[in-house]
C-alpha cells in the first residue's frame, strides 16, 4: 500500500479544517486528494464506515491535534534527544506535551487514526503514539530535516529514520568490526600518551567513536558506488585518523614524535608539524557482502580551522572532471570539523553558498563534527548565538543529524544514513556528534582553569570503547576473553611497530591511485635564468580566431558583443593584439594542445572591465557560446564561471582543484586586485607556503587588477607588496607585464614547465584598451617570456639615467621620453619581480655602466616593490627610489591629487642630476 503524507496539514488551522471537512461530507468526490484520504481514513479509524459518515466537531480537533503532536516531534524532537554523554541538555523549549496539543492524559488510551502515519501500522492510543514518537525522534539520535522545502528529501529522511532506527539490528561481525575500532582508537591514545607524555598529539579521547564513524561512512559509501574518499580536518584527532582509518603505518607516526620524520628525511623545504601533514593510502572497506579497494586521501592543513573544507571541495570536482567523467556518486569529500570553527568561522557559510553552484559542486559532502563542547576554553555559550553548532546548514535543504558520541552504533547509523542520502541526492549532510574532549586543548594544557565543573564529569565518565564493550558483555553479543585478546593483540601491534621505529626499521610508502603529477619534478633555481620556448603558429592563431570570433548559425550575438568580434579580426588584420586577444590566444592554444582551461572568479566571463567576452550571449534566449570550447575537434576543454561573491572559499576551490590537475591552466581572477586580500589566508598558508610545508606544488594563476588610475584607496593597488614579500625559495612567481605579447607567453609557460608554481599577475586595467598596449602577430609566433625589457629606443652611449620600473607606470613615462625626446633616460621594465632577474639586471647595469640608476613606481615609498628590492642590496645598494610618499592608504581618494602625484613622479624619474 503507497505511504501517505500528510505533511500538508501542518500549517493548517481548525478552522480551515472544519471548513474543508463539511466540504468534503458534502461531496467527497470534489475535495482535494490529499485531504480526502486523511478524511476517508479518519472516518474509518473513527468506526463511521466510510464517507458521509458523522463525526464529532471535538473528535476532528482531537484527531487533527494528535496530527499536530506526531509532526511536533518530527520538526522539534531533536530539541529533546538525548545527544549530550556529559550533561543534561539546555532546555530549547521544545514543547512538545500533551497540554501544548489541546490534549491531556485522559486521552492516552483513545484510538487516534494518526496512528497510521505515525508509522504503527494502523489507528493506535495516543499513548502508543506518543511513546513511539518519543523513541524515535527522542533517543541517542535528534535529526532536523523538517526545516528543508523539498518534499521528496523530508519523506525521503522521514522513511528512512523513522523505519531504521528503532528495528536497527547490526550483525555480530559488525559489531565486532565496532569495537576493533574503538581498541584501535582509544590504545593508540594510550601509547602516545605513555610513550611521548607531554608531547602535544591533540588527542581524540572522549570522541574516539569519530574511528568507526569514519569507517562506516567509507564502508557504506563503497557499498553505494564510491571509489575514493578526500578528508579534510582539523587538528583535534588527526593522528589517530592517519594511523586507525588512512593506514599510515604506526612506524611513520611514531617516527615523528622520535624527531626522525622521513618527509623531514626525504623533503627540502621547512616541512610541518605532525598533526598538519597529509596522507594518502589504498584500503579494503569492511563488508558483510564484499570487500573493495578504496582510496583515502586526507589533505594537509594549516591551524587554520576550516580553511581546508573548500580546498577539499575543490580537489573532488577536479577528479569529478577529469577523472570520474562527471560521476559525483564516485567520489566522496569528507570534511571533519570542530563544534566551535564550524559555528564561528565564515569560510563555513562560503562554502555551503557554492555547493550547489554548477561551477563549485562536487555532489555534496559529507560534514562530520567533533563537538567536544568547547571551543580551546571558550564554553559554547560564549561560541555562538544559535541553538547548534551546526545551525548554518539549515541555509541548505539538507539534514543535520546529532547523536550521542557514546553511543558507537548509533554514530554508525547516523553516518550510514547521512552516506546513503548523499549518494542519492547528491547533496552536503552533516553529522553532529556530540562528545567531549578529555585533556586540555593540548595535552599540556589544564582545562580545569576555566571549566572546572564540566572536566569534574568529564573525569569520571568512561569512554566509549569502556561502555560499548559493557553493552555488549551484557548482551552476551562478544565473550570477554575475546574482547580481552583484541586489545592486547593490537597493544602488541603497537608495542613492535615503536621497537621498530628504535631500531629504523620503516616500511616503503605507499602511493594514491592518481598519475597526473608522476611526469612533474621539483624546480631548480636555473630553471628561472630563461623561460622555455612558447611560441605557435600563425596556423593555431587563424584557427582560434576564427572560433572565437563567429557563432552557430541563429545565434543572434547582442550588436554590442558583436561589434566587439569584429573588432578582434580588425585587430588581428592590423597586427595590433590588445591584451584580451592575448589571453584568448594563450588559452586557445592551450586548449588545442589538450589542455584544460578552468577560470573562475567574480565577472570573469565578461571580465570586470568588459575586455575579456569569454561567452557572448544570444539576445532572445540567454543561451551563452564559448568559441574556445569549438576550436578543433580533439582539445581540451574550458571551465569557465563567474563565482559567488566570496575570494576567501572560491581562491581555496581553486588551489584545492590544483591539486588534481597539473595539465590544466588553472586560473583565479579577483574583480579588484585589493579584494584578494579577502583570502589572505589562502595566501599565506597554502599557496605561498605549501611546497615548502608539505611538498605540494600548484599551478593556480591569480590575476589582480593593478594600477593608479584615480580610483581611489580601495580599487588601486593588488598590494603587490604583501605578495613580494612572501616569495622566497622559489615558492612562486610574481609578474607586472607590460605587453599582451608578454602575457601570452607568460600564461603558457604555466604549462611548458617541467614543475608547477603558483602564479601571481598583477594585471592592468586601463592598459586593456590603451591605443599603445598592443603587440604584433609575429610577437606570438617567435620568442618567449622576457622577464625583463630593456628600451630598444635609446642608445647606451648617450644614456645618463636608466629607470627601472614594472607595470603600467611605464606608459607614462614612455610617453614623456618620447614627447621631451629624452634620449638620456632608457626605461628597463622588470616583467617579472620573482624570481628577480638579477643576472638580466646586472647585465642591464654594466651596459649603462656610468649611467645613474632610478627605480620609479606608482605605489607609495613603503608600498608596491621597493623595499623588497632592498633584499639584494648589492644589486640596488645605487638606486634610488621616485615613489608616492610613504603613506597610510594605497592611494589618495581626490582625482585632482592623483594627477599631480603622478605628474611629479614621472617629471622626478626624468629629473637630470
Amino acid at each position: 500500500m503507497k505511504t501517505l503524507d500528510f505533511s500538508h496539514l501542518a500549517g493548517s488551522d481548525i478552522s480551515y479544517i472544519d471548513s474543508l471537512y463539511e466540504q468534503y461530507k458534502a461531496n467527497p468526490q470534489e475535495a482535494e486528494e490529499s485531504w480526502r484520504n486523511f478524511f476517508l481514513g479518519f472516518e474509518f479509524g473513527a468506526g463511521k464506515g466510510g464517507a458521509g459518515g458523522e463525526v464529532s466537531e471535538d473528535a476532528l480537533k482531537k484527531e487533527f491535534n494528535v496530527f499536530r503532536l506526531i509532526q511536533s516531534f518530527r520538526a522539534r524532537g531533536h530539541l529533546l534527544s538525548d545527544t549530550n554523554p556529559i550533561r543534561p541538555r539546555r532546555d530549547r523549549h521544545a514543547r512538545i506535551t500533551l497540554p501544548d496539543y489541546n490534549l491531556s492524559e485522559s486521552d492516552l488510551d483513545t484510538t487516534f487514526y494518526c496512528g497510521s502515519f505515525a508509522g504503527l501500522g494502523g489507528p493506535a492510543t495516543l499513548r502508543q503514539i506518543f511513546e513511539h514518537m518519543s523513541k524515535i525522534y527522542c533517543g541517542k539520535i535528534g535529526i532536523e530535516y523538517m526545516h528543508s522545502n523539498d518534499t521528496d528529501m523530508r519523506r525521503w529522511i522521514r522513511e528512512e529514520f523513522e523505519k531504521g532506527y528503532l528495528t536497527k539490528n547490526f550483525s555480530k561481525e559488525k559489531k565486532k568490526r565496532i569495537l576493533q575500532k574503538l581498541n584501535e582508537a582509544n590504545v593508540f591514545e594510550n601509547f602516545l600518551q605513555t610513550k611521548y607524555t607531554g608531547q602535544k598529539r591533540f588527542s581524540l579521547e572522549g570522541g574516539e567513536s569519530t574511528i568507526p564513524a569514519l569507517d562506516s561512512i567509507i564502508n557504506e559509501g563503497a557499498e553505494h558506488g564510491a571509489k575514493e574518499f578526500i578528508i579534510g580536518m582539523a587538528h583535534r584527532g588527526r593522528l589517530n585518523i592517519l594511523a586507525n582509518t588512512l593506514g599510515k603505518t604506526y612506524e611513520y607516526i611514531f617516527s615523528e614524535f622520535e624527531g626522525n620524520s622521513l618527509e623531514q628525511q626525504e623533503a627540502m623545504g621547512d616541512g610541518d608539524v605532525k598533526y598538519h601533514m597529509g596522507y594518502t593510502s589504498a584500503q579494503k572497506t569492511f563488508s558483510e557482502k564484499e570487500s573493495q579497494e578504496v582510496y583515502l586521501k586526507l589533505l594537509p592543513n594549516p591551524s587554520h580551522l576550516e580553511t581546508v573544507a573548500p580546498v577539499v571541495v575543490g580537489y573532488c570536482r577536479a577528479q569529478i572532471d577529469i577523472a570520474y567523467e562527471g560521476d559525483e556518486s564516485k567520489i566522496i569529500p569528507i570534511i571533519i570539523h570542530g563544534d566551535a570553527a564550524v559555528a564561528g568561522q565564515g569560510i563555513v557559510y562560503e562554502t555551503l553558498q557554492m555547493s550547489e553552484l554548477p561551477g563549485y559542486r562536487a555532489g555534496g559532502a559529507v560534514h562530520f563534527v567533533i563537538n567536544n563542547q568547547i571551543g580551546f576554553t571558550t564554553d559554547f555559550t560564549d561560541a555562538r548565538s544559535s541553538n547548534y553548532c551546526t545551525s548554518v546548514a539549515k541555509m541548505l535543504d539538507i539534514p543535520i543529524i546529532h547523536v550521542n558520541g557514546d553511543e558507537p552504533e548509533d554514530v554508525v547509523f547516523a553516518c550510514e544514513l547521512a552516506v546513503k542520502f548523499r549518494q542519492k541526492f547528491k547533496k552536503d549532510v552533516f553529522v553532529d556528534m556530540v562528545c567531549y574532549r578529555k585533556h586540555g586543548h593540548n595535552e599540556g594544557d589544564e582545562p580545569k582553569y576555566t571549566q572546572p565543573h564540566l572536566y569534574g564529569l568529564i573525569a569520571k565518565q568512561k569512554n566509549p570503547r569502556e561502555l560499548y564493550l559493557e553493552k555488549l558483555l551484557a548482551k552476551g553479543e562478544v565473550e570477554q576473553a575475546l574482547a580481552h585478546e583484541m586489545q592486547e593483540h593490537f597493544k602488541q601491534l603497537l608495542s613492535d611497530r615503536f621497537n621498530n621505529v628504535k631500531q629504523k626499521e620503516l616500511p616503503a610508502r605507499v602511493k594514491g591511485p592518481h598519475k597526473e603529477w608522476l611526469d612533474l619534478r621539483w624546480s631548480k633555481p636555473e630553471d628561472f635564468l630563461s623561460s622555455p620556448e612558447t611560441k605557435v603558429t600563425k596556423e593555431m592563431l587563424d584557427k582560434i580566431l576564427k572560433s572565437v570570433t563567429t557563432v552557430p548559425a541563429g545565434f543572434k550575438t547582442l550588436r554590442k558583443a558583436q561589434k566587439i568580434l569584429n573588432d578582434r579580426v580588425k585587430a588581428y588584420e592590423s597586427d595590433t593584439l590588445d591584451w584580451a586577444m592575448a589571453e584568448t590566444f594563450a588559452y586557445g592554444s592551450l586548449l588545442t594542445e589538450n589542455h584544460n582551461i578552468r577560470f573562475t572568479g567574480q565577472d570573469v566571463i565578461r571580465g570586470t572591465f568588459s575586455h575579456r567576452h569569454m561567452k557572448v550571449f544570444d539576445e532572445n534566449t540567454n543561451e551563452a557560446y564559448c568559441g574556445l570550447d569549438h576550436i578543433q575537434k580533439d582539445q581540451g576543454r574550458v571551465y569557465v564561471y563567474n563565482s559567488l561573491l566570496s575570494e576567501y572559499a572560491v581562491l581555496a576551490f581553486e588551489y584545492g582543484y590544483t591539486q588534481a590537475t597539473p595539465r590544466s591552466l588553472n586560473i583565479w581572477e579577483a574583480q579588484f586586485g585589493d579584494f584578494s586580500n579577502g583570502a589572505q589566508i589562502m595566501i599565506d598558508q597554502f599557496i605561498s607556503a605549501a611546497e615548502s610545508k608539505w611538498r605540494r606544488m600548484s599551478d593556480l594563476v591569480m590575476l589582480l587588477p593593478h594600477g593608479y588610475e584615480g580610483a581611489g584607496p580601495e580599487h588601486s593597488s593588488c598590494r603587490p607588496e604583501r605578495y613580494l614579500q612572501l616569495c622566497a625559495e622559489y615558492n612562486m612567481v610574481v609578474c607586472d607585464v607590460t605587453t599582451p605579447a608578454n602575457m601570452f607567453h607568460l600564461l603558457r609557460r604555466q604549462l611548458k614547465w617541467e614543475f608547477r608554481k603558483p602564479l601571481i599577475v598583477f594585471t592592468p586595467k586601463s592598459l586593456l584598451r590603451h591605443p599603445q598596449c598592443v603587440s604584433k602577430v609575429s610577437e606570438f609566433t617567435d620568442g618567449k617570456f622576457q622577464e625583463l625589457i630593456d628600451d630598444s629606443w635609446v642608445n647606451a652611449k648617450d644614456v645618463k639615467t636608466v629607470v627601472f620600473c614594472t607595470g603600467k607606470i611605464y606608459y607614462d613615462l614612455l610617453n614623456h621620453q618620447q614627447e621631451n625626446n629624452r634620449k638620456d633616460t632608457a626605461i628597463v621594465r622588470i616583467e617579472q619581480l620573482y624570481p628577480l632577474p638579477i643576472e638580466q639586471i646586472e647585465a642591464i647595469k654594466k651596459k649603462y655602466k656610468n649611467a645613474n640608476l632610478r627605480w620609479v613606481q606608482e605605489e607609495p615609498h613603503n608600498m608596491g616593490a621597493w623595499t623588497y628590492l632592498l633584499r639584494w642590496r648589492d644589486t640596488f645598494k645605487d638606486i634610488d627610489c621616485v615613489a608616492r610618499k610613504a603613506s597610510a592608504s594605497p592611494a589618495s581618494g581626490y582625482a585632482s591629487v592623483h594627477l599631480r602625484e603622478q605628474a611629479e613622479i614621472v617629471t622626478k624619474a626624468f629629473k637630470k642630476d
